[in-house]
């Protein structure tokens, strides 16, 4: 099937879409369990002040718990999912939000768990857990809340903080309502000389044009919109810091990071260790920035000139068709049962492929324990597609894994762990490919997009990580987080990362004003660390090591029943180390190497 101009919804053929009639299939069926699931949370407060009562008490509690958020999860990824395959009908965005609801209900009614379980002393939890089999089952789930027992308030402080939950989202929805709604942005001309209206999408897009008077048109443009509401910017981004460093200190930890990485129970040392292990080689950076210039023959490299091809049209079309015999050749290397996961992705509707008018845009793979691994894509034939395509599907196999291999309560797996089984699948695209083609031509472009794909991920997310952190600690000193102060200070380490070949003193300066990874609370440093494993990973299995493959079978299919950083010593990746990101990084610079020779040969 090939590239379709956009289509109403009902105009795209089933077999396209994704089958979300497998969980729900009338309206009925919906009600039904949402109203299973208000009746659920209200149930919930039948253990309040009976939690330490009994070691089956307490399981009788947990099982509760888990069953409540399960209906719940159920009911929100469907309407979820329901309102991104068309979000112009609201009827489906009323249910969305009906289902958000739920999520505050549940945390209200749970506001008295953690304290009470808390409360329970530790040699009674402990005996409790050997008398009874069903909190043995627990064990993990009960000695990870342990570990919060320093930082869990009051009953009537927890309730007091669920409910400004949604009041402390305020400075992330103002943005996000800012940026992606109210902004508007300035036509400029495109190759032909058309006006074209800028968008987030569309800037994207236009980064790429081959024409540099776009690109520049099109990031001064862009930049413009932003540097008018700057203040407003920096005012919602010191909101944002504020209210972690708040959350912080009033949970009793030495700060924000402390904080955020602890949920997960990661050493901090493994956010210092990423950005020294990058700060190492940025050499390897300002080598390939250095190239990009040579290569589009500027006399001056600018930030607008990053992200357009270097080598033109890609030299291979892929049609879905094509895209789904290569996934599943690549993917070889893993064995059998991976295989048939994915031939039943592509058999059984777990695909929502084609864009249609109202769809959300980009890529995800989404679902509940009880539901197909699905995956929302907006299809067009190009090997970036393909690489999103196998992207994806390695998020899908790896939750499909943890379903089946572990009950509820461990059926999900820790953000720390997410892009590790995405990345692994991309890397594994890349060694089928550069071991399918000898054609120098297709070789550059695939080596390319490696090198793109780390430039983007390791350096450029570490980047981010470095800047998210001087923010959080310069709030906490007291340094108000003016404009011109955020601004001062992204411009240096912009020119840090990308060297003196790029020009940094420009609009890129004001580039932390418009990324939303700042309003998550140290999430980004998990694409580096993730994409660095997946290299480890992938270069293991793609040499036949069937020991590695094994275990790294064994960490798809723990779900979150270890903690993150064991699930990896485990699967024989040490990340408080910095071996794996070195490794990573000595891949780019062997990759680079043979770019750099096979453009000397041309």
């Amino acid at each position: 099937m090939a590239k379709q101009e956009a289509r109403r919804r009902d105009q795209v053929d089933p077999q396209f879409t994704w089958d979300l009639a497998a969980m729900y299939k009338d309206q009925a069926a919906f009600e039904a369990d949402y109203q299973k699931a208000e009746e659920k949370i209200a149930d919930l407060a039948h253990y309040e002040g009976k939690l330490g009562q009994s070691s089956q008490m307490l399981a009788q509690a947990l099982d509760a718990y888990f069953e409540t958020l399960r209906v719940i999860e159920n009911v929100y990824v469907y309407t979820s999912m329901l309102n991104d395959q068309d979000q112009t009908v609201s009827a489906s965005q009323a249910l969305n939000d009906r289902a958000g609801q739920l999520f505050a209900k549940f945390g209200q009614a749970v506001a008295y768990f953690d304290p009470e379980l808390l409360a329970i002393p530790e040699e009674q939890l402990q005996a409790f857990i050997e008398e009874n089999d069903r909190l043995g089952f627990y064990r993990h789930f009960l000695d990870d809340k342990a570990r919060f027992r320093p930082h869990v308030l009051s009953s009537d402080q927890e309730l007091l903080l669920a409910q400004a939950s949604e009041a402390n989202q305020t400075a992330s929805k103002t943005f996000g309502l800012l940026s992606d709604a109210d902004l508007k942005f300035p036509t400029i001309k495109d190759e032909d000389g058309h006006e074209v209206e800028l968008t987030h999408s569309v800037y994207g897009k236009l980064l790429e044009s081959s024409d540099r008077r776009v690109r520049r048109d099109n990031f001064k443009a862009y930049y413009s919109v932003y540097d008018q509401f700057k203040n407003t910017f920096a005012s919602l981004i010191t909101g944002q810091m504020k209210l972690h460093n708040y959350q912080a200190k009033v949970r009793h930890f030495d700060s924000a990071r402390q904080a955020a990485l602890f949920e997960n129970n990661i050493p901090e040392s493994v956010y210092d260790t990423l950005i020294e292990a990058v700060h190492s080689r940025l050499d390897l950076l300002h080598r390939f920035v250095a190239l990009r210039k040579k290569l589009l023959k500027v006399d001056d490299l600018e930030m607008y000139d990053m992200y357009t091809p270097l080598l033109g049209e890609a030299p291979i079309k892929v049609t879905y068709d094509e895209a789904k015999a290569i996934v599943l050749e690549a993917v070889k290397p893993m064995g059998e049962d991976y295989v048939a996961i994915i031939e039943e992705a592509f058999r059984d509707r777990w695909i929502d492929l084609y864009e249609n008018i109202g769809k959300r845009s980009g890529a995800y793979s989404s679902g509940s324990y009880d539901s197909k691994a699905y995956i929302l894509m907006n299809w067009q034939d190009s090997i970036n597609h393909l690489y999103t395509l196998i992207h994806e599907l390695g998020h899908s196999v790896h939750s499909h894994y943890a379903k089946n291999n572990q009950e509820y309560a461990y059926g999900g797996y820790p953000i720390f762990l997410a892009e590790i089984a995405s990345t692994t699948n991309e890397n594994l695209l890349t060694y089928y490919l550069l071991d399918k083609y000898e054609d120098p031509e297709i070789r550059l472009f695939i080596l390319n997009n490696f090198l793109d794909s780390a430039k983007g991920t390791v350096f450029r997310q570490t980047q981010f990580a470095e800047f998210e952190h001087f923010m959080h600690e310069e709030d906490a000193k007291g340094q108000p987080l003016t404009q011109d102060f955020l601004s001062e200070h992204y411009r240096a380490l912009n020119a840090k990362y990308y060297g003196p070949e790029v020009n940094s003193d420009s609009e890129i300066a004001l580039e932390w004003s418009r990324i939303p990874h700042f309003y998550y609370n140290y999430y980004v440093f998990q694409y580096a660390t993730g994409f660095s494993a997946a290299a480890f990973f992938a270069k293991k299995i793609h040499s036949g090591d069937q020991e590695a493959l094994e275990r790294y079978k064994g960490f798809l299919k723990s779900g979150d029943s270890k903690y993150a950083v064991d699930t990896m010593k485990d699967a024989g990746l040490d990340m408080t180390q910095a071996d794996y990101i070195q490794a990573t990084l000595d891949l780019f610079e062997e990759r680079l190497d043979e770019f750099e020779s096979l453009l000397e040969k041309q």
